[in-house]
């Protein structure tokens, strides 16, 4: 019977949902810092989470609305990095600030995974500081392993170079690990490294093609009964609460 080597979680709408309330807000207040006339409604950003990576979606907007502004033609990537760190500045504060809980079951499964020896990793495309405080603000209680985050790799999800590059530090067999994603991007990157997948869905992602993903479900769960299977193999018994039971049942499925 195969066991579970490794655990990797993505970070955005994964372990906090942060999207909605937390990078949208934080870009929006770094758009009015900067005197920038826009404002990115929950609509528009769940269409600019489809391009993996903050930059990016700053480098896409600004293309597409064809921002002119002096100091942006002088030198437009130096202006989106740094309107970008004064955005992940933001964003800091709301997460050091508590405002933005876990989602459930996200810190129970971290720590069956240290109490077992599952080797723990942390992939998002998100600003490494901005990653780092979540761990040191909000999984304190926890051993995390491996953190990617932010310009670690060239290429954002869907590219699975992130997942690629966690087997690699890992030294996991991807035969016997598992993802925990939450939008089509993610999951599709994950499955092209020949990962597992579980996804947990978020008001952004619940209407996104997930097929790719092992499992789909609104939660991780906090206890039996907490979670709903919203897409799962036929024939698995499920009982609420995705824990490494329910993985390796999975793995050898």
């Amino acid at each position: 019977m195969a066991k579970l080597s490794a655990l990797f979680f993505d970070l955005d709408g994964v372990i906090i949902d942060t999207e909605r309330d937390g990078h949208r807000i934080a870009f929006n207040e770094a758009f009015r810092e900067f005197g920038i006339d826009a404002a990115w409604d929950v609509d528009y950003y769940h269409d600019l989470l489809q391009i993996g990576g903050g930059k990016e979606r700053l480098r896409h907007f600004f293309d597409a609305t064809r921002f002119e502004r002096a100091d942006y033609a002088a030198d437009p990537e130096g202006f989106i990095k740094t309107l970008h760190r004064r955005k992940t500045e933001i964003l800091i504060e709301l997460i050091e600030g508590r405002k933005l809980p876990l989602r459930p079951g996200v810190e129970r499964l971290m720590k069956e995974c240290n109490a077992k020896g599952v080797f723990l990793g942390i992939c998002t495309t998100s600003d490494e500081k901005a990653a780092r405080s979540v761990v040191k603000n909000m999984l304190s209680t926890v051993e995390i392993d491996l953190l990617l985050a932010g310009d670690v790799v060239k290429r954002k999800k869907p590219d699975p170079e992130i997942y690629l590059l966690a087997l690699e530090r890992s030294k996991a067999d991807p035969a016997a690990a598992f993802v925990v994603e939450d939008s089509s991007i993610g999951v599709r990157a994950a499955a092209a490294a020949g990962l597992r997948v579980v996804a947990t869905v978020n008001g952004y992602t619940k209407d996104e093609d997930l097929g790719a993903a092992d499992m789909v479900v609104d939660c991780l769960g906090d206890a039996p009964g907490s979670a709903c299977l919203l897409r799962g193999k036929e024939g698995r018994a499920f009982s609420g609460l995705v824990g490494i039971a329910t993985l390796e049942d999975y793995l050898n499925g």
